[in-house]
């Protein structure tokens, strides 16, 4: 006997859907028709699998830092690889991220952080993409205090300043992105800003 009806939709396939919308659309534009329409289910279903709105745009806004946001850090980690190069392919990979044909243009978390001080966006939504919106920051500033070739170049000295600097320029190209700009025209900015940094 079967120990209750189980839910006839891929969870995670759904909550891929649902990011989508708000990255596109942002929390406030991402109405319940257009999840459900996109995610394929009901909203009794939505519900039941994710809780209200607020509860599911948290849980795609961590399925974006898990399966997306995440991946493009990689490289800064990399044994034996010049500073310099792990900085580009970062630069590059999120530049490449914020252009992908294949997904909303620009950046989830820049769309939905611009949208932090209005009053229509529920506090403990606030509050996780206040959050993630960090992220990048404090990988970055751990970078230029830790890492032994960004202290050979002094690049922990004003570490703060070089970590919101490098967020700045990304946020600026993810904009740049969501209103066109294509990524051959972007990517002069990542040497612009591997320059600005003086490496």
């Amino acid at each position: 006997m079967s120990g209750g009806r189980k839910i006839a939709f891929d969870k995670q396939h759904a909550l891929a859907a649902a990011m989508h919308v708000f990255w596109k659309k942002g929390f406030s534009g991402a109405s319940l028709a257009d999840l459900t329409t996109a995610m394929g289910i009901n909203k009794p279903s939505l519900y039941a699998a994710f809780g209200n709105k607020e509860s599911l745009f948290i849980q795609a806004t961590d399925y974006y830092v898990e399966h997306i946001g995440g991946a493009h850090s990689q490289p800064l980690n990399q044994i034996g690889v010049p500073l310099r190069e792990r900085l580009q392919t970062f630069l590059i990979s999120v530049l490449a991220g914020q252009c992908d044909e294949q997904t909303p243009k620009g950046c989830y978390i820049s769309l939905c952080a611009a949208e932090t001080e209005a009053d229509a966006i529920p506090e403990a939504a606030r509050q996780k993409i206040q959050e993630v919106s960090q992220l990048t920051y404090n990988m970055l500033l751990t970078l230029f205090t830790q890492d032994p070739e960004a202290k050979q170049l002094k690049l922990d000295i004003n570490a703060a300043d070089n970590a919101n600097f490098l967020v700045t320029v990304l946020h600026g190209s993810a904009s740049m992105a969501r209103t066109g700009h294509k990524y051959d025209a972007l990517t002069p900015i990542v040497m612009h800003a591997l320059k600005g940094l003086g490496i």
